[in-house]
C-alpha cells in the first residue's frame, strides 16, 4: 500500500508543485493509496477523483479537519467517498488495560493513556497543539483571545451554552464565539449534542449541548482533578459515556444521539435514536431523586427503555428505570442489545 504523509515537507512540496506526480508514482496494479492530512493540500482531490475514475484506485484520505476543504470550494468527491471517524480508545479496545480512574484523569488518546508523564503530555496537547491546529485553519491570528475562549469553553462542557456569557468571560465579541465553536466542531475537538424534541406533555427546549472529544483534554483545560464523589468526577464520567456513545454511533449503529430537557427543568443526559433514554450517575447508590427525570420521560411512553448507567455493582429496576453498572451497559451496547 502506498502512503503519502503531507506533514512530510518534501512530500508536501513535490505534490503541491505538481499534483500529477501522484499518478506517475503509482505503479500498475496498485489499488490502495493512503494520503494523510489531506486538508493541507485540498486541490490534490482533483487528482484523486480522476484516478478513481480512470484507474479504479481506492484512496484512504485522513485528516483532522474538513473545514479547509469546504471553505476552499474544492472537489469533495460527492457520491464517491464515505466519511468515517476515528476516536480515542474505547473500553472495548483496551480490554483488561482499561481503568476508569485512569481514563477519567488521563483521557483516552493512545499516547497519553500509556504515557509516563500524562500531565505534561496533556498540557502540551491542550495548549500548544490545539492552538496551532486552530491557527492553521487561518481564521484567527489572535492566539491569546482563542486561548482564553478555549478555557472558558471547557467549563461549558456538557451544558447548554450561554454565548453572551462566554463572550464576556473570554473577552471576545459574541460573533467570534460563534465562529470559534464552529471551528472546534469542524476540527472534531467539540461535539454538538442536539435536543430531542418529541415530547408532548412536557415542552422540550430547543438548544444544543456541547462536549469536548476527550475527557483528559477537558481535565487539562479545566485544571481539575477528578476524585470520586466530586462534581468534577461526575462530569468526567458523563463525558466519558458521551465518548463511548459517539464511538458506537460512528463505528456501528449510525443512529442519532440527542438529549432531552423540558422547560420545567427535567433533563435526561442522552437519547439513543428514538428508543433508549440514558441517565448517567457516577454513584454507587442511585437514589429516586437521581432518576426522577427518567421517570418523568417514561410517563410519555415514547421510548422502549429507560436506563440509568451508574457505578452500582449490580443491576436493579426502579419503576420504569433500569439501573445498570456501567461495564454491563457498555457490553450490552457494543453487542447490539440496545437497538
Amino acid at each position: 500500500m502506498r502512503v503519502y504523509d503531507l506533514l512530510d515537507t518534501s512530500v508536501y512540496l513535490s505534490l503541491s508543485q505538481n499534483p500529477g506526480r501522484i499518478e506517475q508514482e503509482i505503479n500498475t496494479g496498485e489499488r490502495w493509496v493512503v494520503i494523510d492530512e489531506i486538508q493541507r493540500l485540498p486541490h490534490l482531490l482533483n487528482e484523486v477523483h480522476r484516478l478513481m475514475e480512470a484507474r479504479g484506485i481506492h484512496f484512504l484520505l485522513t485528516g483532522s479537519s474538513a473545514r479547509k476543504l469546504r471553505r476552499g470550494g474544492v472537489n469533495l468527491l460527492g457520491g464517491r467517498a464515505r466519511t468515517k471517524y476515528l476516536h480515542p480508545f474505547t473500553r472495548r479496545e483496551l480490554g483488561e488495560r482499561f481503568d476508569l480512574r485512569r481514563a477519567l484523569n488521563r483521557g483516552l488518546l493512545p499516547p497519553i493513556y500509556f504515557s509516563d508523564d500524562p500531565r505534561a503530555d496533556l498540557e502540551a496537547y491542550a495548549g500548544s497543539y490545539l492552538q496551532q491546529e486552530i491557527m492553521a485553519e487561518g481564521v484567527t491570528r489572535n492566539i491569546r483571545a482563542f486561548s482564553r475562549f478555549l478555557k472558558v469553553a471547557a467549563f461549558c462542557n456538557g451544558t447548554i451554552v450561554n454565548f453572551t456569557n462566554v463572550a464576556n468571560d473570554a473577552q471576545v465579541p459574541r460573533t467570534t464565539v460563534y465562529e470559534y465553536f464552529e471551528i472546534l466542531k469542524d476540527t472534531l475537538v467539540l461535539f454538538e449534542l442536539p435536543p430531542w424534541r418529541k415530547t408532548k406533555k412536557r415542552k422540550p427546549l430547543a438548544s444544543s449541548k456541547y462536549y469536548l472529544f476527550d475527557v483528559g483534554v477537558l481535565a487539562s483545560l479545566q485544571g481539575r482533578e477528578r476524585r470520586p464523589g466530586t462534581p468534577e468526577f461526575g462530569e468526567a464520567f458523563e463525558t466519558y459515556l458521551m465518548h463511548e456513545l459517539c464511538c458506537y454511533r460512528h463505528y456501528t449503529s449510525g443512529e442519532p444521539l440527542s438529549f432531552w430537557r423540558s422547560t420545567t427543568g427535567f433533563e435526561v443526559d442522552f437519547i439513543i435514536g428514538d428508543h433508549t433514554a440514558l441517565e448517567v450517575r457516577a454513584k454507587e447508590n442511585v437514589s429516586p431523586q437521581d432518576i426522577k427525570s427518567l421517570q418523568a420521560l417514561a410517563e410519555e411512553k415514547l421510548l422502549k427503555r429507560y436506563l440509568c448507567v451508574s457505578l452500582e455493582p449490580r443491576r436493579r429496576k426502579v419503576g420504569e428505570a433500569l439501573i445498570l453498572p456501567f461495564k454491563e451497559f457498555l457490553e450490552s451496547l457494543w453487542s447490539g442489545q440496545f437497538n
